[in-house]
């Protein structure tokens, strides 16, 4: 017996084998095949498949000027400090400094609730599943919620507030219960849409200026256009034809971390995302060549000193705890807009992915189709986004990269801890974060973006009631540059159309119906497991401990309890569900 064997059984033997169920340990629900060395793998492997977030999330939040106030344009002429260009009289270097600090807060931030979230997801749940701020929710935070630099209509520390007040939502959720129900009770196709069109939003930004590799411009005959130069060649908005695509930034960013990463994840090279920002960033940080990232300005300089502290703790100065509870001073409806809207996509961006990792790992029950955990695991998802909301980052949640740990042999919680742990040890390599360029990751946001597209061959294109809903959702998100306006087209546009095929099939006795009606994906309200939790329903029956489940007795309740929630959602798609329950005999039951 080799010291690997011999570390995996002393572990497995142990009590915190039994906790995490580790094969050999003698638990009950033991889950095979996980052992303690292969679990600490699957963390480096879903941390350095993440890791990419912290520079991500700290660029795009960033864009939306945190706590910073423009000023200093006596002329009103650029109200909101947008001009990048340091040779332009508009340039605020106070604003873009402050930005920078800003950037810095959020690359502690980010990392510090990544560390929490993910690691208490694999102590308390026992899922192989890291959280992070979401791409897509960062992006609808700094561009649509406060807007670029800003110039939306609730201001930062409002927005964070949303947030936060969303994270105890969703734990009342969890806890009831609803948040499952909810995620189910959505229509597949507007799931599938979401994901589809996040994709597409996604892609949008990585090819801009701001947070990409600098590809397109906003247009004026049209409504973008091709770009592709530097910054500084930028004229009334466009780029002369004479300097199109002459940007060095972005071929290195479109060769060497556009193509070179494809590369890598096409022959599944673990940690491909995060090998082409690196090498992309170590090409830019060198001062003096065409393509660095400090340049020999003020800005470039500030940067460049805080790089070169390598290892370094950045206390979070401008973002933390700068939440504020009165919404006067902001636009009520996009206030309220803003916390529908986290509430929606984080429900099913959570939920889904939780799902789909969790049957990745073959943790899903078969009979209940549900996954162990789940409730603990929503609710830390939920008081991670109220850490969050405090730190000044935008909701977490369920990163599908987790699947790059999964895939590497992770079964339990301690994959989980394992990243959470490397999360933390980055808290103190902020300077190096801090000082990755967005053409570096630019690249990867169009690259994540055709991961979440994969979706679009799901959707029901057949019928057109699925169809045009979720196309109209797919469409909206990226052209309006709001993920909100999607998901409120594709919804309102889904009740509409069906209510009327609905309507006029009452009307007329069943007579007038589309041709092809059979092809529609099923819907109900009563979805698979009911709206009540099992622990309520046992909190009624009265019994003392409802947190335990009962013994399974056949015969007994809680016998059939997970069979009959089955049952019930055998055909949750029609509104012949409930009837199949009376069909069941007592033989089948127990």
């Amino acid at each position: 017996m080799g010291w690997k064997d011999n570390v995996n059984r002393r572990v497995a033997t142990s009590p915190v084998g039994y906790w995490f169920q580790l094969e050999g340990s003698g638990h009950p629900k033991e889950r095979k095949g996980s052992q303690f060395l292969t679990e600490f793998r699957a963390g480096l492997a879903t941390f350095f498949a993440m890791a990419y977030i912290i520079a991500v999330n700290a660029n795009i939040v960033a864009d939306s000027g945190g706590t910073c106030v423009c000023s200093n344009d006596p002329l009103g002429d650029d109200p909101f400090c947008k001009t990048s260009n340091t040779s332009s009289p508009l340039f605020n270097l106070d604003y873009q400094l402050c930005k920078s600090d800003i950037k810095k807060d959020l690359i502690t931030a980010t990392a510090a609730v990544s560390a929490i979230g993910t690691f208490f997801m694999g102590l308390l749940a026992n899922l192989p599943v890291g959280i992070a701020p979401g791409m897509g929710l960062n992006a609808y935070f700094a561009y649509t919620v406060v807007g670029f630099n800003g110039s939306s209509n609730v201001p930062f520390q409002t927005a964070l507030t949303a947030i936060f007040i969303e994270g105890f939502i969703f734990f009342a959720l969890a806890l009831l219960g609803m948040r499952q129900w909810l995620a189910r009770a959505i229509p597949r196709c507007i799931k599938l849409a979401t994901s589809v069109g996040i994709g597409l939003f996604l892609t949008i930004i990585g090819l801009t200026y701001a947070q990409g590799i600098g590809l397109v411009l906003p247009g004026q005959a049209v409504p973008i256009q091709l770009a592709g130069c530097l910054e500084s060649d930028i004229s009334e908005g466009k780029c002369p034809d004479s300097v199109k695509m002459r940007s060095p930034m972005m071929w290195i960013g479109i060769f060497c971390g556009g193509v070179f990463t494809a590369m890598l994840m096409l022959y599944r090279v673990k940690g491909a995302i995060i090998a082409g920002i690196i090498i992309v960033s170590i090409i830019s940080w060198p001062r003096g060549t065409p393509v660095t990232y400090f340049p020999y300005t003020d800005l470039g300089d500030s940067n460049f000193d805080f790089f070169k502290k390598v290892v370094d703790f950045h206390p979070i100065q401008k973002v933390l705890n700068v939440l504020d509870f009165n919404i006067s001073g902001a636009d009520g409806g996009a206030f309220g807009l803003a916390l529908i809207t986290f509430l929606y996509v984080d429900i099913l961006d959570t939920t889904g992915t939780l799902y789909s990792m969790a049957r990745y790992a073959n943790l899903v029950d078969p009979v209940t189709q549900d996954f162990e955990g789940s409730t603990i695991a929503y609710m830390v998802d939920s008081m991670t986004i109220v850490i969050g909301a405090v730190l000044g980052t935008p909701p977490v949640t369920a990163f599908v990269e987790s699947g790059a740990g999964i895939g590497e042999g992770g079964k339990t919680g301690l994959t989980a801890m394992w990243t959470g742990l490397c999360f933390f040890i980055s808290i103190f390599f902020a300077p190096i974060f801090a000082s990755i360029p967005p053409w570096a990751t630019g690249c990867v946001l169009v690259l994540v973006g055709s991961m979440m597209v994969q979706a679009v061959v799901d959707i029901n294109w057949k019928y057109i009631g699925d169809a045009v809903p979720a196309f109209i959702c797919i469409a909206i998100m990226p052209f309006t540059y709001s993920i909100a306006d999607g998901l409120i087209a594709g919804i309102c546009l889904y009740i509409l159309i069906n209510s009327l095929v609905w309507i006029i099939a009452k009307v007329s006795g069943g007579r007038i119906v589309p041709p092809n009606f059979e092809e529609k994906e099923p819907w109900s309200w009563n979805q698979t497991g009911g709206i009540i939790p099992p622990w309520v329903k046992r909190l009624a029956r009265g019994k003392k401990d409802f947190w335990r489940k009962e013994q399974e007795v056949p015969g007994s309740p809680a016998s059939t309890e997970g069979v009959t929630e089955k049952i019930e959602g055998k055909d949750a798609g029609s509104d012949k569900g409930a009837s199949v329950v009376g069909e069941v005999k007592p033989e089948k039951v127990a």
